[in-house]
């Protein structure tokens, strides 16, 4: 029976539009939470992907003016969503990446265009469609930060405020726009304070998500920690200190009917954690695709990941020497700096046989490489949570993880307390340094060495709980604690930072 309805506002949504994993997580959690009685409606906005999804539309609401010109509210379904979609073809109607243009620069309304889908939410949020008003409204990251924001400074229908809970993805996106962006955002001056989106001088948008929401959240409790520190807290570690009452971290899960090895369509053979027998041909298809030799002496390594400092892909690099002389193989699947792309290209010139690359991203490739690969590599210098350790685990690819953010709340590192306990399911190394990496690495080498123990690690990580189970109850237990105060939302005033 459902007892709770939560509106969740999100840029981005798998499988209708995805670029990282905000989107996995704003698709999955609905299905999630049904079972434990909160009714999820999913607000995103209309880029062509969701209006041509949408089953059954139906107009509820029409704006003359939003943001620059009209726009209208459809509900319907799409892809097992049910679904809000803000249809502004002004705003949204545009081909690729939906906040970066064709030659990979942010779209320079970007403020606009996700202002508007905070506005029409917290316009929903206010009762704007007849019978229906969400008791919490689920804003996640920058691009739906000012929710709470409308919701307090907004003009509108007077009723009861449902709750607001914003999920921090990433703290270093935080939607900054200049003070002349004020005006158009339809935010008064009163806004423009500490306790509201002024940051330096700018308009913030996650800033203003963090001072005014109810209950803040980020995807693993050892996030929630490291944002609250300088090192890492992006500039908001003193806001979010202050609020860290109000602040915990909620592990992300994965759809575990989509990452299934045993039925995995994407795969060139199933398996399962009791028979792991068909990782050998898809570990054969992995080395024919990246043109790797068809024997080794060591793991195969993957990495699936965008390219970036912070992804650690500079120290994937520095271990390529080590790793080959080793007798070791890499298959590496992603997109992103240049410089990298080309350092990788030069990498794999040097080391035939040993090292393949596919630059971009290729949904069912990533499958077959969790399917078919020994071990996983993530060496981000910071992780807020991470999903192809989790993807790992269910695959029985082992983690190699640095100990920062949700990579250190998810694998259990194999150290020698660990392995003589049987519950080791990866490989954790700190600080981020290359000389740590290549220090984990040769521990992954030894273990592999001894097939009783990799094998060991394999089924103790696919017999993990990866699933949403235990973060939609958090969630849900989130969102309840909050629904009595909804008429007068817990608000701490801001000190300066």
């Amino acid at each position: 029976m459902t007892d709770l309805r939560v509106l969740s506002v999100a840029s981005e949504v798998f499988p209708l539009v995805k670029t990282g994993g905000l989107a996995d997580v704003a698709g999955a959690l609905p299905a999630a939470l049904a079972p434990l009685g909160v009714a999820v409606r999913t607000m995103m906005p209309g880029y062509p992907a969701v209006m041509s999804a949408i089953e059954q539309g139906e107009d509820l609401h029409h704006w003359k003016d939003l943001f620059g010109g009209k726009a209208r509210l459809i509900a319907g379904t799409a892809k097992g969503l049910d679904l809000l979609a803000l249809d502004a073809p002004h705003l949204y109607d545009r081909p690729g990446n939906p906040y970066l243009d064709a030659t990979g620069k942010d779209w320079p309304d970007n403020a606009l265009r996700f202002a508007a889908l905070s506005f029409a939410a917290a316009d929903v949020g206010r009762g704007l469609i007849a019978g229906y008003q969400p008791d919490v409204i689920h804003a996640h990251d920058w691009q739906a930060g000012l929710v709470p924001v409308y919701l307090r400074y907004g003009h509108g229908k007077k009723t009861r405020a449902p709750g607001t809970v914003v999920t921090v993805h990433n703290l270093a996106y935080q939607g900054q726009f200049p003070h002349a962006t004020l005006e158009a955002l339809k935010l008064p001056s009163e806004s423009f304070t500490l306790e509201g989106v002024e940051y330096y001088g700018q308009v913030g948008f996650l800033k203003g998500a963090l001072s005014l929401a109810d209950r803040i959240t980020t995807v693993s409790p050892t996030y929630a920690q490291e944002i609250q520190t300088r090192e890492m807290g992006m500039g908001l570690d003193g806001l979010l200190r202050h609020r860290a009452q109000f602040l915990s971290g909620i592990l992300n899960g994965i759809d575990t009917a989509v990452w299934n090895p045993a039925k995995d369509p994407l795969l060139s053979a199933r398996y399962d954690g009791a028979k792991l027998g068909g990782r050998k041909a898809n570990k054969a298809a992995i080395r024919e695709r990246f043109n790797l030799a068809a024997e080794s002496d060591g793991p195969l390594l993957t990495v699936i990941s965008r390219l970036t400092w912070q992804k650690g892909i500079d120290l994937a690099l520095a271990a390529l020497p080590q790793l080959v002389a080793a007798g070791g193989q890499l298959a590496l699947l992603g997109s992103g700096d240049a410089a990298l792309q080309s350092e990788l290209t030069a990498a794999a010139a040097r080391h035939p046989g040993s090292v393949g690359i596919v630059l971009g991203y290729d949904e069912a490739l990533s499958h077959l490489l969790q399917g078919g690969a020994d071990a996983i590599l993530i060496p981000s210098r910071f992780e807020p949570c991470g999903l192809t350790q989790l993807y790992g685990l269910r695959y029985g690819t082992v983690p190699i993880v640095a100990h920062t953010g949700g990579l250190a709340d998810t694998v259990i590192d194999a150290n020698e307390a660990a392995l003589a306990a049987g519950v080791a399911t990866g490989f954790q190394f700190a600080p981020v340094t290359a000389e740590a990496l290549d220090a984990a690495l040769e521990r992954v080498f030894r273990c592999y060495r001894e097939p009783s123990v990799w094998k060991s690690l394999q089924k103790n990580g696919m017999a993990s709980d990866v699933s949403w189970q235990r973060p939609a109850e958090h969630y849900a237990a989130l969102f309840r604690s909050i629904v009595p105060h909804r008429a007068a939302p817990q608000r701490a005033k801001v000190k300066a930072v």
